[in-house]
């Protein structure tokens, strides 16, 4: 799930790269700008749902789980918990950024 969440969100921003461009063009065109907000909302949540549900499998790979008898994973597997511990947190990084374009695209429409 976290890796074709993460190439759709990865696809979406470069097929939202005309409509970004058609807004610096035209700064007064509202609609490509709702457009754009409501789609990066949408982007930022498949994220954040991507990047939640990868972190809760990391956190059972690391620590594993006792009372259903699901063993920590990662002392034999360390190279790819690392990768995969990494992964997730530049996930999160990216969900740091999208609240950010979120925000500063809501600032934009409101100031036409």
């Amino acid at each position: 799930y976290f890796v074709i969440a993460m190439a759709l969100v990865g696809g979406y921003l470069v097929l939202s790269l005309p409509f970004s461009i058609v807004t610096i063009v035209r700064p007064h065109a509202v609609g490509p700008r709702l457009l754009l907000l409501i789609l990066d909302t949408v982007t930022l949540t498949f994220a954040t749902a991507a990047a939640a549900a990868a972190a809760a499998i990391v956190y059972l790979a690391h620590n594993g789980n006792q009372n259903t008898n699901w063993f920590a994973i990662c002392q034999q597997f360390g190279d790819f918990c690392q990768k995969v511990s990494g992964a997730v947190v530049a996930s999160f990084i990216a969900v740091v950024l999208f609240v950010m374009l979120v925000v500063l695209s809501g600032f934009a429409l409101r100031k036409h």
